[in-house]
């Protein structure tokens, strides 16, 4: 969840033993600090939204603790004061990690011993005590191995312990944990490596399923839908990462779907030849091949673009010239939001709010998923 990796998170659901009941609906959105400057925490639209994520803070790579110079802590502060105080007001949650160089080594390394994973559980407390967030999510972009995924699992039944024992002894509401995690309950970078998912159940009040990314500058050679929800060539789908979380036996309440709110491009061989899985030449136009939404509809409108909805995968794609772009629109947001309610599932999340066009994908999803 960088730039737009995804992402990449959260209710309480034992008290000592027993956490408080989940909410009923989780209708998130991360907001990247970079957007301060054009979208600031102060004009999200929060009637769409129950949930908000400041991405991101990550931990001193030595010490596992959080070093908030003043300039963060005053981001921190009006990011919380200002999503506190709307009508209505959100719960909000700073995002740990995300996609960047160098974090999946440092996650790797924190969660190893009982000393870092201490040091950083009581720095994650502190922080959110300090700046007024009602909880933190775990961004861990992934645990490669096996190993990385059980001490993934001790990192959580500790935090959960740290979280109740700090709400019991001060009075206050316990923190809510999440975790944005792969779209499916695997990670195949190094052989197989699961997700502890009994851990998860216990611990977490919910993840973030990064439900996009499928496709990207990282398969150049041929146009795909980053966010497919499903696949008619295989399992590399939405539809299928969820099924399989709840093959695995993750509580239903606690799996939220994430969905994109960009898109990713390609520059055709051949314009003639310009449907999903056209040979590419690499990528196109953007951010390193990456298009906000908004930046999207901009590209279509001022390049005549021909837009295809693609009823195979539920996705859109898009192409002028040589630029193809796929990404998700109205109509696909609405039946993966449909179909998300229709596995009873505990909501969905958007990579990053800031995306959208007029809110115009925000109030959509929100609308169907309380209709």
């Amino acid at each position: 969840m960088e730039f737009l990796k995804a992402p990449t998170l959260l209710l309480v659901i034992f008290s000592l033993a027993i956490c408080s009941p989940i909410s009923a609906q989780n209708k998130g959105g991360y907001w990247p600090s970079w957007a301060q400057d054009f979208l600031p925490p102060s004009n999200i639209q929060t009637a769409y939204f129950t949930h908000v994520y400041y991405a991101f803070l990550s931990p001193n790579n030595v010490t596992f603790q959080f070093d908030v110079d003043r300039t963060t802590a005053s981001a921190l502060n009006s990011f919380n004061t200002a999503l506190h105080g709307k009508n209505p007001p959100v719960k909000t949650l700073f995002s740990i990690g995300g996609g960047s160089a160098g974090v999946k080594q440092l996650f790797s390394k924190l969660a190893s011993s009982p000393g870092s994973r201490a040091a950083f559980i009581r720095s994650t407390i502190q922080v959110a005590r300090n700046y007024g967030f009602d909880g933190a999510d775990l961004d861990w972009e992934y645990p490669e191995t096996q190993t990385d995924m059980n001490n993934f699992g001790l990192l959580l039944d500790e935090w959960r312990v740290a979280v109740n024992n700090e709400a019991t002894s001060t009075g206050k509401p316990r923190l809510l944990l999440s975790a944005a995690t792969r779209h499916e309950p695997e990670v195949r970078d190094n052989g197989v490596a699961k997700y502890p998912v009994a851990s998860i159940n216990k611990n977490l009040d919910w993840i973030n399923a990064m439900c996009y990314d499928y496709h990207g500058p990282w398969t150049p050679d041929a146009t795909g839908a980053p966010a497919a929800l499903y696949d008619p060539n295989g399992s590399l789908s939405t539809s299928n990462g969820l099924q399989s979380w709840i093959s695995a036996g993750i509580q239903r309440q606690k799996l939220v779907m994430g969905m994109p709110l960009y898109g990713w491009t390609w520059k055709l061989k051949n314009p003639s030849v310009n449907g999903i899985g056209a040979p590419a030449a690499g990528i196109g136009p953007g951010n390193e091949g990456a298009m906000l939404y908004s930046e999207v509809q901009q590209f279509n409108a001022q390049n005549n673009a021909r837009v295809v909805y693609d009823t195979q995968t539920v996705s859109y794609y898009s192409y002028s010239g040589t630029t193809w772009i796929g990404y998700d629109d109205v109509n696909s947001v609405q039946r993966k939001v449909q179909y998300a309610k229709s596995l009873n599932i505990g909501g969905y999340f958007f990579w990053t709010a800031v995306g959208d066009q007029d809110w115009k994908i925000s109030r959509l999803a929100s609308q169907t998923w309380t209709a």
